[in-house]
């Protein structure tokens, strides 16, 4: 194996796809927006249909669609002639994808959607083709060689398809006012679902058995002791039972440091000498992930959780979080 030649290749494929994509940019235009304009005045689902490459592709954009809130569904061209017709409805609209636009199934497919009145979007890199010609809408690839040697097999052409319906399904969202909560609905399952669905109070521990707690003037003994059996860190409360700080192992370590360098005893010392003020809290209602995101942030394995009058409820940690792969 050579491996210059290897990666000189693939290097090559990418660029071929990078041009291919960057041509793209400066020829979509006002047809793309057309097309916009029809799936969103459209009452039904869009209907995406395509043949060999063009199909695989457009079970892809059809999947993304309605993972972000634009109902779609792929319909094989084939099979469409056998029966499956009768997924379509007369609310519909199509997205028919063909690089050529003239495939035997296309030629006898596309007018009877014409012929129910069906908006017909095409997708295609011929714009004298059969299918070019029967749309209301035409998406036109930009002239471009393929990656593979021959120029023959679709590589650089369905990456530009996969980018117009990509494009196609995030404009639909931006223009729905689809957000993370429609996004979270369609997304209960899974890895996404986690880290969607999952909030703090879904993760967190409860009770005096995990949540540590000490007083502004505890001593050090006491807030050792509480911090060392609750997982290396615990809040520091107010009279009014309030989160005024923390101390973690991190903090008693730095401490040890410090005052044994000046021959000070620390145990002389009380919660609210050490603590480390304003810290970093969490709510309940909030995501995981944001959880996650904070400890990564600011160096920390666990946070304390807080609710409206700033009172300890909870604590949430991170080696949980990874356990249930949140993060």
């Amino acid at each position: 194996m050579d491996r210059d030649k290897i990666l000189n290749l693939a290097r090559e494929v990418i660029e071929k796809e990078k041009a291919g994509l960057e041509k793209l940019i400066e020829t979509i235009g006002d047809e793309f927006v057309q097309a916009i304009e029809i799936i969103l005045s459209c009452k039904g689902r869009v209907i995406v249909t395509g043949i060999g490459k063009s199909g695989i592709v457009g079970k892809k954009i059809a999947a993304t669609m309605t993972s972000l809130g634009t109902p779609a569904i792929f319909l094989h061209p084939s099979e469409s002639l056998h029966g499956d017709l009768g997924i379509v409805s007369k609310d519909d609209v199509v997205l028919a994808i063909s690089k050529s636009g003239n495939s035997d199934e296309f030629n006898t497919l596309i007018p009877l959607f014409k012929r129910w009145d069906l908006p017909v979007i095409a997708i295609t890199a011929n714009r004298d083709s059969e299918l070019a010609k029967h749309a209301d809408v035409l998406i036109e690839i930009p002239d471009v060689k393929e990656a593979c040697p021959f120029d023959v097999a679709p590589t650089v052409s369905t990456t530009i398809t996969m980018a117009i319906g990509d494009a196609m399904a995030i404009v639909l969202a931006d223009q729905k006012s689809f957000n993370l909560d429609d996004f979270a609905a369609l997304h209960p399952g899974g890895a996404i679902g986690k880290k969607i669905w999952v909030k703090v109070k879904d993760m967190m521990l409860t009770g005096k058995k995990y949540v540590p707690i000490v007083s502004e003037d505890a001593t050090m003994e006491e807030v050792i002791l509480e911090m060392t059996s609750k997982r290396g860190i615990t809040s520091v409360v107010d009279k009014d039972g309030r989160v005024v700080g923390v101390f973690t192992d991190g903090d008693l370590r730095r401490l040890l440091e410090k005052e044994l360098a000046n021959k000070k005893d620390i145990f002389k010392l009380k919660a609210k000498d050490v603590m480390t003020r304003n810290p970093k809290v969490i709510t309940p209602n909030e995501l995981a992930t944001k959880a996650a995101r904070l400890m990564e942030k600011y160096g920390v394995t666990a946070l304390i959780v807080i609710d409206e009058e700033r009172r300890p409820i909870g604590i949430i940690h991170l080696h949980d979080l990874m356990r249930e792969r949140v993060v």
